[in-house]
């Protein structure tokens, strides 16, 4: 009678969704000197796998995927005739590529990232009645930005200023499209849609009048 084993103190399982038993199958299968005898048992443990996975039966290229799980339940080891192309160890455990962010830090947050990525585009147009229009929609969007994230008003000249300073001194507002839009017409928006002060303490209301009082 085998004495009473803890898991932690067997070894780790590589998947542990398959369980311990179907591991130990595989590992029976790297025992057996018979190649003809690995290739029908491996061919078996397959059928089990796929047994314990019945919805992924529609998924395309479902024999293919049980079987690289078959080689990487072997540690790579296992020789036996396989339908596909046996997986590699090295590409497996290759670390993918590091993402480049636009910008890690930028000096005014509130605004975005896309807010300068607006900027880098018109910098690039030719002179003319569409860049002063993507200019003037620019600051626009970048006062509606300042007033979801930092107070109820703000002066143009502050948001002309950061547009400059963004721009390298490369873009301005032209003064017969000054001013820009009212700082109540956008409050008005967002009162609209659910984000001002006075729609949240109403919302807030009707979630305590629902509430049980002790």
């Amino acid at each position: 009678m085998e004495t009473l084993q803890y898991n932690t103190k067997r070894t780790q399982l590589i998947i542990p969704e398959y369980g311990r038993h179907v591991q130990i199958m595989i590992n029976q299968i790297m025992e057996t000197q018979d190649r003809e005898e690995r290739n029908k048992m491996a061919s078996a443990v397959i059928g089990i796998m796929g047994n314990m996975n019945p919805h992924l039966r529609d998924v395309p290229d479902f024999q293919h995927k049980i079987w690289d799980q078959l080689f990487i339940m072997s540690d790579f080891e296992l020789d036996v005739d396989s339908p596909y192309e046996k997986p590699q160890k090295e590409v497996l455990a290759q670390k993918p590529d590091r993402l480049a962010y636009p910008q890690r830090n930028p000096k005014y947050r509130f605004y975005g990232n896309n807010i300068k990525s607006m900027i880098n585009v018109a910098m690039n147009w030719e002179e003319g009645d569409l860049k002063y229009a993507l200019v003037y929609n620019i600051a626009n969007h970048m006062k509606k930005c300042f007033l979801n994230w930092n107070k109820d008003t703000v002066e143009d000249e502050v948001i002309l200023n950061h547009l400059k300073e963004l721009s390298d001194n490369n873009l301005k507002v032209r003064e017969e499209d000054l001013p820009l839009t009212d700082s109540s017409e956008f409050l008005k928006i967002r009162s609209k849609n659910g984000n001002g002060s006075k729609s949240n303490q109403k919302q807030r209301n009707k979630r305590n009048n629902g509430r049980k009082r002790y």
